[in-house]
Order: C-alpha cells, then sequence, then structure tokens
C-alpha cells in the first residue's frame, strides 16, 4: 500500500499529475508499504488524501455540509409537528422521502457511469441548494403546508439520490487505491461529526434566529460545495461508457455485476446483516423511559441517540490504526462482528454509562465497517461500474435502519427491548461469521 509523502500540494495539479482541466485517471498505487512515523502519527487519521488538491476540495465542502444538512433534517420535522402536533406526519415526511431517494440513487448510478461525474455533481449539488432555498421560502411565506414540505423533501432526496452515487464513485478517480481506505475514514468522519454537531447547533439556533433561517444557512452552506465542485478536474467515463442511455437496463447490469462479483454481494450482505439485525435505535426511547428512566428520561435518550455516532467520530480520528490494513474483508467480517457483540453488549447493559461505552464500542466498528466497505466498493469495481455500486450502497445504508426501525420495534412490542436488542446483537454475530465460513471470497480479499 502506498504511504509515500511526495504528493503534488499546487492547485494547478489534480491527483494524476496532469494539468488542472485535464481528465485524471486513476492513480497507480506501485509503491511498497512504508512505516509512518512512530507513536501517536501511527495511531492518528492518515490525511494523506487531503495534499491532493482536487480531493481536498471535495472534502472540504463535505465538512461545511455536513453540518448545514443537518439543520434541514432538523428544521422539516420540527416545521411538520409544529403544524399538525402529529408525530404520526412526521414519520410519513420520512417515508415521502425515501421512496425518491431509493429510485434516483439506483438511477443516478447508472447516470454517473454514463456522463461526467463533475457535471453530475454540479447539476445536483445545485438541485439541493434551491430545494433549500424554497424550504427557506415557504417558512417565511408561513404556508404551513404539510403537502408543500412533503413535496420539497421527495424532491430534495431525488436530487441526493442522484448526487451520492456520483460524489463517491469520484474519489476512486481522485486518491491512488492505496488512500481509498483513509479517504473514506475521512469522509465518514466528518458526516458522522455532523450528525452529533448539527442538531446541537439547530437545537441552539432555533430560539435564537427561528426556524426558517435554518434552511437559508444550509442554502448557502451548499453554494460552497457548488463552488468546490466546479474546480474539480472533469470527470468523464475512462471507456465509451458515454453513448450507453441510463436506463433500466443499465441499472439491471449493475444488479448482474454485483452477482457475478462474490466480494462485492458480500460487501453489501455485510451492511444489511449489521444494519437490519443489529441497530436498535427505535427502541431507544423505550429504555430511555423504562430501563434508564432513573437517570432522566430526556438526557438517557439524548445520550442513547449521540453515542453511535461519538463512537464513529472516535474511531475516524483514530483511523491511522486501521487504514493501511490490506485485507480489507477480515476488516469487515470483524467490523460487524465486532457491531453485533457490541450491540449486545448494550442490550444486557443496566447502567445507562455502561450502555453508552458499549455504543460508542458499536459505533467504532461501524466507522471501521464504512471505511472498507466503502474501500471494497471503490477497488473491486471498474469505473463504468462504480457509480452504479455507488447507487446500491446509498439504498442499502439508507433503507436498512429503516427496516431495522421495523423490525426491533415489532420484537421489542413481543419480547421487551432489552431482550430484542441482545437477541438482534447475537444474531448478527452468527449470520456474519457463519457467511465468512461458508463463502471464503470475503476472507479472501485484498486490496
Amino acid at each position: 500500500m502506498d504511504t509515500s509523502e511526495s504528493t503534488d500540494t499546487s492547485e494547478s495539479t489534480d491527483t494524476s499529475g496532469s494539468t488542472a482541466g485535464s481528465t485524471p485517471t486513476p492513480a497507480e498505487d506501485t509503491d511498497a508499504p512504508k512505516p509512518r512515523g512512530s507513536g501517536w502519527r501511527r495511531w492518528a487519521m492518515d490525511t494523506r488524501p487531503l495534499r491532493r488538491p482536487a480531493f481536498r476540495r471535495l472534502w472540504c465542502s463535505t465538512v461545511v455540509t455536513a453540518v448545514g444538512s443537518q439543520l434541514t433534517a432538523v428544521a422539516v420535522p420540527k416545521q411538520i409537528y409544529d403544524i399538525t402536533g402529529s408525530s404520526a406526519w412526521v414519520g410519513y415526511a420520512s417515508l415521502a422521502g425515501l421512496l425518491p431517494m431509493v429510485v434516483f440513487a439506483l438511477w443516478g448510478g447508472a447516470v454517473a457511469d454514463t456522463m461526467d461525474r463533475r457535471t453530475l455533481l454540479l447539476i445536483t449539488n445545485s438541485g439541493i441548494a434551491v430545494t433549500s432555498l424554497l424550504f427557506w421560502l415557504q417558512a417565511v411565506a408561513r404556508l404551513d403546508s404539510v403537502v408543500v414540505l412533503m413535496v420539497l423533501l421527495a424532491v430534495q432526496q431525488a436530487f441526493f439520490g442522484l448526487n451520492s452515487p456520483a460524489r463517491n464513485a469520484s474519489i476512486a478517480r481522485l486518491v491512488p487505491a492505496g488512500e481509498l481506505p483513509a479517504a473514506n475514514a475521512l469522509g465518514s468522519t466528518v458526516m458522522q461529526t455532523g450528525l452529533v454537531a448539527g442538531p446541537l447547533l439547530a437545537g441552539a439556533l432555533i430560539p435564537v434566529i427561528g426556524l426558517a433561517e435554518l434552511y437559508l444557512i444550509d442554502a448557502l452552506a451548499l453554494c460552497v460545495t457548488v463552488w468546490a465542485v466546479l474546480r474539480l478536474p472533469p470527470l468523464p467515463p475512462l471507456t465509451d461508457s458515454a453513448r450507453r442511455r441510463a436506463g433500466v437496463r443499465e441499472i439491471a447490469a449493475g444488479f448482474r455485476y454485483i452477482s457475478g462479483h462474490k466480494v462485492l454481494l458480500l460487501s453489501f450482505l455485510a451492511d444489511i446483516i449489521a444494519m437490519v439485525c443489529g441497530m436498535p435505535r427505535a427502541l431507544f426511547p423505550q429504555l430511555a423511559a423504562e430501563t434508564y428512566a432513573a437517570y432522566g428520561e430526556g438526557l438517557a435518550l439524548g445520550l442513547l441517540f449521540a453515542a453511535i455516532p461519538v463512537g464513529a467520530v472516535i474511531g475516524g480520528l483514530f483511523s491511522g490504526t486501521f487504514s493501511r490494513a490490506r485485507r480489507h474483508g477480515w476488516m469487515v467480517i470483524g467490523a460487524v462482528t465486532a457491531w453485533g457483540a457490541a450491540v449486545a453488549g448494550f442490550g444486557l447493559s443496566g447502567s445507562l454509562w455502561v450502555a453508552v461505552a458499549f455504543l460508542a464500542a458499536a459505533g467504532v466498528a461501524d466507522m471501521v465497517s464504512m471505511v472498507f466497505r466503502g474501500a471494497i466498493l471503490l477497488s473491486a469495481a471498474t469505473d463504468d461500474m462504480r457509480g452504479r455500486m455507488q447507487g446500491v450502497f446509498t439504498v442499502v445504508v439508507a433503507g436498512g435502519p429503516r427496516l431495522a426501525d421495523v423490525l426491533h420495534g415489532t420484537a421489542g412490542s413481543a419480547f421487551g427491548p432489552r431482550a430484542a436488542v441482545v437477541g438482534g446483537g447475537l444474531l448478527v454475530v452468527v449470520l456474519m461469521l457463519g457467511l465468512a465460513a461458508a463463502v471464503p471470497a470475503l476472507r479472501r480479499y485484498r486490496v
């Protein structure tokens, strides 16, 4: 794996060493592994990808929008609840955004494989910014219409579905293969930080500036993203993919590609096992009200929801410990197994602080899993398939926790919340180890 420190840091070059504006090709990664310092440097986050100007621009835009997007994520359900006084309508709005995201993520992956990905990012980021501006206008105009909010949310999630595959698939063109885990760790850490800081900032700002202005801040943050994408080098298809149409046939070809490449299929199955069987967030309110009520229901609920993202951020900050691993398959297997064990430990915990510690450990395991599943998708798939792989990845990541909410909520009502959590965590361990034993492709995969 390349640990070379000699990367061009001038703003006039892209990651392949060609002049700005030329078409970058995947960077070669031929250097032999070299140790990276000693002491804390071997533990700290690997920031080598940030020395590459194009990736640095993309990542810096993510820093801004990771928090901004969470402002809108808080503002929409808050406004819907203020209008209706019903949590059910908040849930309906979430479903209204899910279907467009799923459909357009699958289609967007096919589109990302047939056109310049920078152009697609410019279009979709501009679309997301416009919808945030429309959110602001409807709030300022005091329309108080749930229908308008749900339509805008559906449109915004459709743009997000188109955007995410192109954004993720572009990373492999901006950094060499040896730096993909580090690049994924940098991006995932920022997003997880946004999940913690964004809602806290929204809660602090609403009483001061009002709800409408949260939408405006998000729209302005997205302008930074558009500017950063505009400065990326062109990212056209490397083959004759531009001659294809992005239709049902191309989407189906993506699924056939997954089924024919076991390591890709297993990486998706690993995430489905972890999230569907082991994501217990639907039971947090009941656990806060019953098991941890002595600590204060509000405090308990906030800590439970924050623990996993905080753990993921901690894992990202110390990602130097694992970002140079070459056995990516074993890293995924170990991370998903550790996630399941930590979730089971959380379910057995009678103390809130022990429970939070287990959830934070689960967050660290989730970060490791995200980093290496993402690296496998980018390194094991050809460039003309990366968009479609990332489209499926977006659907799995978004859909898995929602299915888990249904399953854990049902199991919690039938068997009790703690039994449901423990059972789900143990099921993750059994299924992941069984899958790894039955199908060796993931165990054998090396970058």
